[in-house]
């Protein structure tokens, strides 16, 4: 459903072609398919199908209608009352209402001949056939033409497995770059990569300002950058582990692993508060002195609570782990 609301299409990675004409369209968007599978990672690749269907075209002649003076806005009214209908009247049965359609016979509506005959009443009282005025012949037309942006596309989509998403992205367009497109075509990449890729540039800016923040707080708390440093050194301490634990069980860094580290980060430093905070504590109020056995006493008497909190979040998050 993110895929679909981020792209319009439900697929990580979305391969947008536009242009013109529709068969330029689908002989490029089938090239793409071609390359597009020799990348690795690329999985349940699709071009949005586009199927030619029998059609009747009835194209109107200005010059000939001016001739018998038929309005083309009339005529072309008349056409769309006699092939789509229209509503003339309504009709009550009882609480319900049905409208009262008028247009052509369904059997006459797809026989391009019986169109050719069709009686079309001109100025002068007469009727002519539509033959006389407009050119009606049977030819085939896109079951479905997308259009973005008031310009067609097609799209050729993918999903990634194997690999890391960025990664395989690259490659793709790297592929796709060695197509030739003629002039006014033009293709874009969009999908969940875009997304992640904006949601890292912000998280990444994001916490640049969390860290000086941090920093500014903490130092107006404790008054030294020594304890401020040790504190933040905890977080990428912290950040080795979530990343060697995230490369075992996952293989590879997504938005919500981006989350879970910063979630790992202010537990880190929160223990790492409480910690030093002791510390002071047992020197300011019980008489230690900073050595070997004030760290020893104050590193006990703090791990049962900060294992218990830490203890707390692991195991709630245990279950999205497994699934």
């Amino acid at each position: 459903r993110l895929d679909h609301l981020l792209s319009g299409v439900r697929a990580q990675i979305a391969i947008k072609l536009f242009g013109d004409d529709l068969g330029v369209l689908r002989s490029k968007a089938a090239e793409f398919e071609a390359v597009l599978a020799r990348v690795p990672g690329v999985v349940d690749l699709q071009t949005e199908k586009q199927v030619l269907i029998p059609q009747v075209r009835i194209a109107l002649d200005r010059e000939r209608a001016q001739l018998y003076g038929v309005q083309v806005g009339d005529l072309a009214e008349l056409l769309e009352t006699a092939l789509n209908g229209r509503a003339v009247g309504q009709v009550l049965d009882g609480q319900r209402t049905y409208d009262v359609f008028v247009w052509y016979g369904e059997r006459f509506r797809g026989d391009v001949g019986a169109l050719r005959r069709m009686l079309v009443d001109i100025p002068s009282g007469e009727k002519v056939p539509l033959d006389l005025l407009a050119d009606v012949q049977e030819a085939k037309g896109p079951n479905m033409i997308s259009r973005e942006n008031v310009r067609r596309r097609i799209v050729v989509s993918a999903n990634v497995s194997g690999r890391d998403l960025a990664s395989t992205v690259a490659d793709m367009q790297a592929a796709v770059g060695n197509i030739d497109l003629p002039q006014g075509y033009s293709v874009r990449f969009e999908g969940q990569f875009e997304s992640q890729r904006e949601a890292t540039r912000l998280i990444a800016t994001l916490s640049a300002f969390t860290l000086a923040a941090m920093f500014l707080l903490l130092y107006s708390h404790f008054r030294s950058g020594a304890i401020v440093a040790q504190i933040l050194l905890n977080i990428p301490l912290a950040f080795i582990g979530g990343l060697a634990l995230t490369y075992l069980m996952v293989g590879r860094v997504s938005i919500a692993t981006l989350v879970g580290l910063i979630t790992l980060a202010g537990i880190a430093s929160r223990n790492t508060i409480m910690m030093i905070s002791h510390y002071l504590h047992l020197m300011e109020h019980e008489g230690e002195k900073f050595d070997e056995h004030m760290i020893v006493r104050g590193s006990l008497e703090r791990l049962v609570p900060v294992t218990m909190t830490a203890l707390t979040a692991g195991l709630a998050l245990i279950p999205l782990v497994l699934a």
